[in-house]
């Protein structure tokens, strides 16, 4: 038994025998057949593959309007941006880093406006708080409209980054903020708006050019709202309440000034009239008397003797005639015989006539 035994395992381990004898059934590996089918089909196959590997390995890169490409060979920025369209690189060794040179906008808003969600191309800061001249803190609310400048695109983000708008017009958007608004006290601000947002505009462009290959375009600076503090309020509208308050008393001062002299204009018309009336009258009477006095003086001058005796010739006359019509009358003659003489006839209780 034992010598059966030994023969068993001295014909495993020399690998004799079939499966069949040692009573376990392996079975036999698969043959591989590499044919494909025949050269056709390994042909389209070998395409598919480089197919396949050309769009993992992506050689090429498409640019739109509105952008730029960074082209990077083994790290380094070319100096010239790629323009939009078509180009080709080299995979693993070259890539391409696209950039936007559309219009972009930053607001500096209030927390309210913050809430709101920016949309493409808007960015929405908190707004810029700054001391005025006293040093009170001032909150300023304002757009800014700028965008990458495309012809020095490459060299921007060599020199800058891809954060270059953190770098670059943040920083200086606060900067001048700060300096201009820093001139005024808060109580100016708002009557000095419009001096303001030019002086925060020229400022920005200014600093903005004078970077080398000025990186950005300023489009435009819109200052939006000047946001003072409580107390500031309060005392800019008791300013505003007094300036009314004197303005109103300068209106009424005016109009009792307006209303005297009208006062004044007619009541000197009034005397005007009285004295041009008085005037009139004193000349009338000067004229009258000059003209009673020529006409005595030329009476006077009239009356010779020759023609006052006929004149008492011609009334003696007269009385003779009234005697012989009523003996009883009565006849009284001036001192010196002179005329005029009256006559009364002592008939009748009614005078009855008067001769002069």
């Amino acid at each position: 038994m034992a010598s059966d035994m030994n023969d068993y395992f001295r014909k495993k381990k020399s690998g004799g025998g079939s499966s069949s004898d040692s009573g376990f059934n392996v079975p036999k590996p698969p043959k591989m057949d590499f044919n494909f089918g025949g050269g056709k089909a390994g042909i389209i196959y070998f395409i598919g593959g480089i197919i396949l590997l050309l769009v993992l390995a992506k050689p090429f890169v498409v640019i739109t309007e509105g952008e730029r490409g960074i082209l990077a060979t083994n790290g380094k920025y070319e100096a010239q941006a790629l323009l939009p369209g078509l180009h080709f690189i080299l995979p693993v060794i070259q890539k391409v880093y696209i950039v936007d040179t559309k219009v972009r906008i930053i607001n500096y808003a209030s927390r309210i406006e913050r809430t709101a969600a920016g949309g493409e191309g808007i960015e929405v800061k908190p707004a810029i708080t700054v001391l005025d001249k006293r040093g009170l803190p001032v909150s300023i609310e304002l757009t800014v409209q700028y965008r990458l400048n495309a012809e020095y695109a490459a060299q921007t983000i060599s020199n800058w980054g891809f954060s270059w708008e953190e770098k670059i017009i943040n920083p200086v958007v606060r900067d001048v903020v700060r300096n201009v608004v820093g001139m005024y006290e808060a109580e100016a601000l708002p009557t000095e708006r419009n001096a303001i947002a030019t002086a925060i505009e020229k400022g920005m462009r200014e600093s903005i050019q004078s970077l080398k290959n000025t990186p950005a375009q300023l489009q435009s600076v819109q200052l939006r709202e000047i946001v003072l503090p409580q107390k500031v309020k309060d005392q800019i509208e008791r300013v505003q309440l007094a300036k009314q308050q004197v303005q109103q008393a300068e209106q009424e001062v005016q109009k009792a000034k307006q209303d005297a002299l009208k006062r004044a204009a007619e009541a000197q018309g009034q005397a005007n009239a009285v004295k041009i009336a008085a005037s009139g009258r004193a000349q009338a009477i000067t004229i009258e008397a000059d003209a009673k006095a020529k006409a005595n003086k030329l009476i006077s001058k009239s009356l010779t003797p020759k023609l006052l005796q006929l004149e008492h010739i011609q009334m003696q006359g007269k009385f003779n005639e009234a005697l012989r019509v009523n003996r009883d009358a009565k006849i009284f003659l001036t001192p010196g015989g002179s005329t005029p003489n009256i006559w009364v006839d002592t008939k009748s209780v009614k005078q009855q006539a008067s001769i002069q």
